[in-house]
C-alpha cells in the first residue's frame, strides 16, 4: 500500500486498501454553494498582502511543491492526487463578493487572485468565476492583483485593462523553471514557460503592470536559472520580480520528495541535501518569519544573485505598495451615499 501518492488525511481515521493497483484518478468537480465569505483575510507576517479571493479549491496544474495542498485535508480529501483531481468550484463567488463589497466595513483594499489555487485553472474556461468576480471589482473599482501560471488569463485582457484604468491591477506570473523536463516533472499540467512569458508580454503591451515570481526557488535545482528568468521577464515587459523559497508543510513534504525521486532520480538527493542546507538541517520550518526564508552561505548566494541581476535589469524600482495607492473604490448603488468612505 503506497500512501505517499496521496498522503493520508491526518484528520481522518479511516483507511482504505486496494487489492492490486489502485483505480486511475479522474477529475471530479464539486460545486460549493454555502460559502459565507469569498474574501480571505491573511494575518501572516510572511505574506505581503492582506486579502485574497479564491474561486476554486484544489488545482489541476498539479505542482508537486504547492504549499496549499494541505488545505484540501480540511475538506476530507488528501493533499496528494486529491488536490489535483478533486476540484471545488465556489459557484456563488461573484454574488458573495458583491455582498461583501456592499458592507460598510469593506474599505476597498487590494484583492489578490488567488492564493490557494490558480485563478485561471482550466475549469475557469467554463465556470468563469474569476471573470465574474473581476466584473464585480470593475463595477466597484476595487484594485486587484493576480498570481497565476496560466495563459488563460489572456481571455480577460480587455476586462483587466479596463480595470487597470479605473483602479489598479498587477499581474504576476510565477515562472520558476525554464527547462521543459523540470517543468513537466514538477508542474506536470501547468503551461510551459514560454506561454507564460508570451502572456506576460501581451499584458505589458496593453499597458497592464506585470511582474515575475520565481516561486519557488528549489535549491540545487533552479537557482542557476534566476538571471535568465529575469532577463526574459524584462524583455516581456515586467518591472517587478520576487523570489520565494520552497515550503513543504505537512503532507507536501512526502509527496514532493516522492515525485522528485520518481521523475528526477539522478538529481533528487542533491536537491534534498541543498534544501536541508538552507533550512538548518530540516526540509521544512513552520514558524513565522522563518518558514519562507533560508539561511547559510548557499541561500545568501541565491539571494545575492537575484538582487544583483534584478538591479542590473531595472526591476523593483517602483514597488507596488511603496507608493501611495489611489483611492478608487466606490459603491455603485442608489444607497451609495450611506456607505461612502
Amino acid at each position: 500500500m503506497r500512501y505517499i501518492n496521496n498522503p493520508p488525511n491526518p484528520w481522518l481515521s479511516a483507511k482504505h486498501e486496494w487489492i492490486g493497483e489502485p483505480p486511475e484518478a479522474k477529475l471530479e468537480v464539486f460545486e460549493e454553494t454555502a460559502t459565507r465569505s469569498i474574501i480571505t483575510s491573511n494575518n501572516s507576517p510572511d505574506i505581503p498582502f492582506e486579502y485574497s479571493v479564491n474561486c476554486y479549491r484544489g488545482c489541476p496544474h498539479a505542482c508537486t511543491y504547492c504549499f496549499s495542498r494541505p488545505t484540501h485535508e480540511y475538506l476530507g480529501f488528501g493533499a496528494g492526487t486529491d488536490f489535483e483531481r478533486k476540484i471545488v468550484a465556489k459557484v456563488r463567488a461573484a454574488e458573495i463578493l458583491r455582498e461583501e463589497f456592499m458592507k460598510k466595513k469593506w474599505k476597498g483594499d487590494p484583492l489578490v487572485f488567488s492564493f490557494t489555487s490558480d485563478p485561471y485553472i482550466p475549469l475557469e474556461a467554463n465556470y468563469q468565476l474569476t471573470r465574474q468576480c473581476l466584473e464585480v471589482c470593475l463595477e466597484f473599482r476595487n484594485p486587484v492583483s493576480f498570481i497565476t501560471k496560466s495563459a488563460l488569463i489572456r481571455r480577460d485582457l480587455e476586462l483587466i485593462k479596463q480595470l487597470s484604468v479605473e483602479a489598479e491591477v498587477h499581474v504576476y506570473f510565477t515562472i520558476p523553471f525554464l527547462d521543459h523536463d523540470v517543468n513537466r516533472a514538477l508542474e506536470p499540467f501547468a503551461p510551459f514557460p514560454e506561454h507564460r512569458f508570451a502572456a506576460m508580454k501581451t499584458f505589458a503591451d496593453a499597458g497592464v503592470e506585470v511582474g515575475l515570481g520565481i516561486a519557488p526557488v528549489i535549491p540545487g535545482l533552479n537557482e542557476h536559472a534566476i538571471p535568465e528568468l529575469l532577463e526574459r521577464a524584462r524583455d516581456a515587459g515586467a518591472k517587478s520580480a520576487f523570489i520565494n523559497l520552497l515550503r513543504l508543510p505537512g503532507n507536501v513534504e512526502p509527496y514532493f520528495i516522492e515525485r522528485l525521486q520518481e521523475k528526477m532520480p539522478l538529481r533528487a538527493q542533491k536537491v534534498i541535501n541543498r534544501i536541508r542546507e538552507v533550512k538548518g538541517g530540516v526540509l521544512n520550518k513552520t514558524g513565522f518569519h522563518e518558514r519562507m526564508r533560508g539561511e547559510g552561505p548557499y541561500w545568501e548566494m541565491i539571494k545575492k544573485t537575484f538582487e544583483i541581476h534584478a538591479r542590473r535589469l531595472g526591476f523593483n524600482q517602483d514597488r507596488y505598495g511603496m507608493r501611495e495607492r489611489r483611492q478608487t473604490f466606490r459603491r455603485p448603488s442608489a444607497q451609495g451615499s450611506l456607505f461612502d468612505l
